[in-house]
């Protein structure tokens, strides 16, 4: 048979191994002879641990999508997990209290102590993960994946908290005793090797000699002449948020930061106008997809509210619309976002009303014009007509 997993048990002195005939065997150094033999999964037992506390326990993976946890004391598995996918990698922190498994998209932490409890489920890559690390004061959880990109997570908050990336799919990744080194094996047969760069002492950042008082404050007490010429220190310009993120390109980050209540209650134009710019640039439909039911409340509540102000109004029903065409689909799913919609056609039809009877009394002024001015021309003929005819009569005398 193919074995896929060897792993030694923190006596040294026994292995475990996992192979393709779906077995995990524990063996005696010593005297090469099988302890234990255990059949329990249904397809490849892909990887495994084992536990650093206790030297009977080990962990095991496999592609039926369990992990199970075994005791060289008894004679099965004393403990399942369902991980949902074809689990690639497991890991047990140094305290034995927790366990971290691969597969799919997902790395999974459990609670072994609490029976196999779900603690968080992290879906932060993109492809398949393939491999897990862990640093050696165990504060950073290291994944790497098929699409490229190490992750490097917080394990107090499980958030990502730097990430790497690479030329081809990741499928195993290693960190030196002291965690300056990082190794990663590709698909390309490239073994990539990064070192972390040296941290400066504090003796030297002592040593560094540092401007005398004077010179900062000199020239503050100077007051200058008539005849002198002040030159001003040209100010730097601070960009905002929003502004960044335009820059670089990010169109949904952008529209979240112009919609924080600051911006959103009281500076609406500048909402308004940041959508306006992303509709310029074709990038508003993308902006506006993809959001929960809460973003989505948001969204509605801001343009009912101010699609009735005249210089929002084309902007904010071209938002509107796009809206209504991309979030069709969830309706009736969710209350909140149901009675928005409803709000936002209220408004709507308001502003439509609005708008007819402004037409309505616009073309009563148009009528009002046209016979004001129909009758101040035939006003201005009679008078010409009879000042003629005045004349004419005079020079007749």
């Amino acid at each position: 048979r193919a074995v896929h997993v060897v792993g030694f048990l923190s006596d040294k002195y026994r292995i475990f191994s996992g192979g393709d005939d779906y077995s995990s065997n524990l063996w005696d150094i010593p005297s090469a002879t099988e302890i234990v033999s255990y059949s329990e999964h249904t397809d490849y037992v892909r990887c495994g641990c084992a536990s650093k506390v206790n030297a009977d326990v080990f962990v095991t993976g496999s592609y039926d999508h369990t992990v199970k946890l075994f005791d060289a004391r008894t004679k099965s598995s004393v403990m399942t997990i369902e991980h949902g996918q074809p689990v690639e990698s497991v890991l047990l922190f140094p305290s034995g209290g927790l366990l971290v498994s691969a597969g799919g998209r997902y790395v999974k932490v459990w609670d072994v102590l609490k029976g196999g409890q779900l603690l968080v489920s992290l879906k932060n890559h993109h492809k398949t993960v393939t491999c897990l690390c862990l640093n050696s004061s165990g504060q950073r959880l290291l994944s790497g994946s098929l699409d490229r990109h190490v992750k490097i997570y917080s394990t107090t908050s499980y958030k990502v908290v730097h990430s790497f990336n690479y030329a081809t799919s990741i499928l195993s990744l290693a960190l030196s005793p002291e965690d300056e080194t990082i190794v990663v094996g590709m698909t390309n047969g490239v073994l990539n090797v990064k070192h972390r760069k040296p941290e400066e002492t504090k003796e030297k950042s002592q040593n560094k000699r540092q401007p005398a008082y004077r010179t900062y404050v000199k020239g503050r007490t100077y007051m200058p002449k008539q005849e002198d010429f002040c030159v001003s220190k040209p100010v730097k310009r601070v960009l905002r948020k929003y502004d960044k993120l335009l820059k670089s390109f990010q169109s949904s980050k952008a529209l979240d930061a112009v919609l924080e209540p600051p911006i959103r209650l009281y500076t609406p134009e500048v909402t308004v106008a940041v959508m306006q710019e992303l509709h310029r640039r074709g990038t508003l439909r993308s902006a506006l997809a993809g959001r929960d039911e809460k973003q989505i409340n948001l969204l509605l509540t801001f343009v009912a509210r101010r699609v009735i102000e005249p210089r929002f109004t084309p902007v904010l029903v071209t938002v509107a619309d796009m809206i209504t065409d991309i979030y069709q689909p969830v309706v009736g799913q969710s209350a909140i976002v149901d009675r928005q919609f409803l709000r936002l056609q209220e408004a709507i039809g308001k502003e439509i009303d609005y708008q007819e009877e402004l037409l309505e009394v616009l073309g009563m002024m148009d009528t009002l014009f046209a016979t004001f001015t129909q009758k101040r021309a035939t006003y201005l003929e009679e008078n010409k007509s009879n000042g003629l005819t005045e004349t004419m009569e005079t020079n007749m005398n």
